[in-house]
């Protein structure tokens, strides 16, 4: 079974195309979401991260305010960082764990994890190869916009991203989210046909 990372920019179409994938039946295992959960009460990484931050990113019933944190991390990269080092080995023990249960349920020869920092994390080193999402820097500014957020802190967010050209340069293959869902939804069909002749080979 191919082990493939899906990453991409922020608002970059990458959770669009992991649902697409999951449509298809391939597994995709939302990374982000796995890091989430790791930060809440009575999980490995809560009280580390309430430590180096500070009780203030906490609500009133001891969970981790995503907001608050990411106010200040996406402010200080160097935070960022020491965010990652806490959050990131326990999300790769729990990927590889959940990678191999499923390798002998899986018969469409590929299982995906989506993360926003696959190669950031140097999670790619141990993936079978990566699918990079990518659309054009103003449609990702214009998407996050759209998601409420202001124009600094969107600029923020990307610019605490490695550069889209950076990122393909990795890519075992692309997906250009820059048109349609129609088109995005084609390109996926395609990997999909691909990845299942690759199977049916090997």
């Amino acid at each position: 079974m191919l082990r493939l990372g899906l990453t991409g920019g922020i608002a970059s179409g990458k959770s669009a195309v992991a649902g697409m994938l999951r449509e298809l039946g391939f597994p995709v295992l939302d990374a982000d979401a796995l890091a989430h959960r790791l930060m809440e009460p009575g999980q490995p990484a809560h009280d580390e991260v309430l430590r180096e931050f500070g009780a203030e990113i906490a609500g009133a019933d001891g969970r981790i305010d995503r907001a608050k944190l990411a106010a200040v991390v996406f402010a200080d990269r160097e935070k960022l960082e020491r965010l990652n080092g806490i959050v990131h080995p326990r999300v790769l023990e729990e990927m590889q764990r959940q990678f191999a249960e499923g390798e002998t349920r899986n018969t469409l020869g590929a299982a995906f994890v989506e993360a926003a920092l696959i190669i950031e994390a140097g999670y790619h080193k141990l993936l079978d190869g990566v699918v990079v999402t990518w659309c054009k820097p103003e449609q990702q500014l214009a998407r996050l916009l759209a998601r409420g957020l202001s124009a600094e802190e969107a600029r923020r967010r990307i610019a605490a991203q490695m550069p889209v050209e950076e990122k393909l340069r990795y890519a075992t293959e692309r997906i250009d989210c820059s048109g349609t869902l129609e088109e995005t939804r084609k390109q996926v069909a395609a990997l999909a046909a691909k990845l299942r002749r690759a199977a049916s080979r090997a």
